[in-house]
């Protein structure tokens, strides 16, 4: 019994929570229509409340018209007193005496539709107000839904876009990474060209001035700062080793 009463207990509670969940994800479509309900019996008890009215409206003039008549045939009785017809003065008496009774019997029913009205109106006053202010917090509970609703996109949007701008960043640095490494393929192929044909050999000697041909800006300068007067002294190549003097050939 006791595994039963607690699968039972299990099955109520999952069905409770099943329930509070559907109620959860439709809490602004049901204090919608909890509203409309509540706009629906608003004008359920104003139509009440105008019948009332107009039940109220109707004994009223009804009653004014009892006092009306009463009081027409006063001067009525008066008038067959005068001419002394006792019969017809009591007749009349009579008619005057029922009119007051009918005033005396629907004068507190008059007074009762006229609390009643009273209280239909403070309801509806009070139950309008509490309408009107739980339309005003729904509307800003549902701005508040749309504004959540917008940041929970726009986070889960900034996560797919931080996502995407690290893959991107990722990609371009092997791009980089790819350009690097052909830029040093392109360098080392050039060095290589370079010693196979011996022009990293002349560049070093056309760096240091050995190279034959080359002219530094420093020689432009002193040639032309010469007197012009002095003669160009050019150096007499270098004998070889070996070589005859030109005194002994003489």
């Amino acid at each position: 019994m006791a595994i039963w009463t607690k699968l039972f207990a299990l099955v109520r509670g999952t069905a409770y929570e099943a329930g509070g969940a559907v109620v959860d994800a439709n809490a602004l479509r049901i204090l919608d229509q909890e509203i409309r309900d509540a706009d629906n019996a608003l004008g359920k008890a104003r139509d009440d409340l105008a019948a009332l009215v107009a039940r109220r409206r109707i004994l009223e003039k009804e009653l004014q018209s009892f006092r009306d008549q009463a009081s027409r045939y006063e001067g009525s009785a008066r008038a067959a007193l005068a001419k002394g017809d006792e019969a017809l003065a009591r007749e009349v008496a009579q008619r005057i005496a029922d009119l007051e009774q009918d005033v005396t019997l629907k004068a507190p029913q008059l007074a009762e539709m006229r609390g009643a009205e009273d209280r239909l109106h403070q309801i509806i006053a009070a139950t309008q107000q509490k309408v009107e202010g739980l339309r005003r917090e729904i509307d800003v509970v549902k701005v508040n839904e749309s504004v959540q609703r917008a940041q929970a996109s726009v986070v889960a949007g900034g996560a797919g876009a931080t996502a995407s701008l690290g893959s991107a960043a990722d990609s371009l640095k092997r791009i980089k990474e790819r350009q690097a490494i052909r830029d040093e393929k392109f360098k080392a192929s050039a060095e290589l060209e370079d010693r196979r044909t011996g022009a990293d050999l002349d560049a070093k000697l056309r760096n240091a001035g050995i190279l034959p041909g080359q002219t530094s800006a420093d020689d432009v300068l002193a040639r032309l700062t010469a007197p012009k007067d002095e003669p160009l002294q050019i150096e007499a190549p270098a004998l070889k080793l070996g070589a005859p003097s030109p005194d002994r050939d003489a």
